[in-house]
């Protein structure tokens, strides 16, 4: 099996929970993996410093006081380059292959066509992984093996919150690029807060996120150009009381991308943070009980 084949000494992922879960948020970071399997790197042509371009650098450090102030912080220890879990679980791209897809993959999202499928083809800038073609079934070992098994848990840990507090938030974490900026201003949001344009949460969350960060001095945008990937719509459910927002913070807040050092603002910013989260997770559970979307 791909998982205990590639992850012998260490589990894929974990979710760290806190003694009592205290409130009814739940959060994830699912790019962030720095474990690349020996397998993995054999496979590929781009060396262990490159092919870490696509990685949420700490983004697990950076949140995790959520497990302190008692709620469940899901991590994923395997890269992103090796599995992509904020995909639909068969975004594949034929051209990686030697195979046919299987009938029932989609190999013809936007996603795919970019390279950023479930299973990618680039990382960064456009730098292709993989030095030939891959059998259909090791993408599917990974699939069954590690992406099933870490939704299973997720969405699992989700309805347990629901059932214990009347509903649940998701918080999906991530970071982007230096080099974002704002199209009309060119100015660099610090944050991004997507909400799948007002469709995964109740307005309110996205709201407060936003003025949180921004009374704090940060620049924040507004779902551009990250408005949530699969699993901030997959899980943002507001009339079934499941709620997901997805956050994005600019490493050039906390990282140099070069050496993916921490940079002297990492300690700050992982304050910062802390603080936001205090905050977010305190507003009143009317916002989330009582939500007036019309449809999903």
């Amino acid at each position: 099996m791909t998982a205990e084949r590639d992850f012998p000494d260490s589990p894929p992922y974990e979710l760290r929970q806190p003694s009592d879960q205290r409130i009814p948020f739940v959060f994830n970071s699912p790019h962030s993996g720095r474990y690349y399997p020996a397998a993995f790197l054999q496979q590929s042509q781009l060396d262990p410093h490159t092919i870490r371009r696509s990685e949420d650098c700490f983004v697990d450090q950076l949140f995790a006081s959520a497990v302190m102030i008692g709620a469940p912080l899901m991590v994923a220890h395997f890269p992103r380059a090796y599995l992509d879990v904020n995909r639909e679980p068969y975004e594949l791209d034929a051209k990686m292959f030697f195979e046919p897809l299987p009938s029932y993959a989609n190999g013809h999202s936007a996603r795919v066509a970019g390279g950023l499928g479930t299973i990618p083809r680039l990382v960064g800038e456009g730098q292709e992984i993989y030095t030939h073609k891959l059998h259909i079934v090791e993408a599917l070992s990974r699939i069954e093996t590690i992406y099933r098994p870490y939704h299973t848990l997720l969405g699992d840990t989700l309805v347990t919150t629901r059932e214990r507090f009347g509903y649940g938030v998701l918080v999906d974490c991530h970071s982007m690029p230096t080099g974002i900026r704002f199209p009309e201003s060119g100015m660099r949001p610090d944050f991004i807060i997507g909400d799948r344009f007002g469709t995964s949460c109740a307005p309110e969350l996205a709201n407060a996120a936003i003025q949180l960060l921004r009374e704090m001095g940060y620049v924040v945008a507004h779902n551009k150009p990250y408005a949530g990937g699969y699993i901030t719509e997959h899980y943002g459910r507001p009339l079934k009381k499941f709620h997901t927002l997805q956050i994005e913070v600019n490493r050039g807040l906390y990282l140099n991308e070069h050496s993916y050092e921490k940079k002297a603002g990492f300690d700050q910013l992982q304050r910062d943070i802390a603080l936001f989260l205090r905050d977010l997770v305190s507003l009143p559970d009317f916002y989330f009980l009582d939500t007036p979307l019309a449809a999903e």
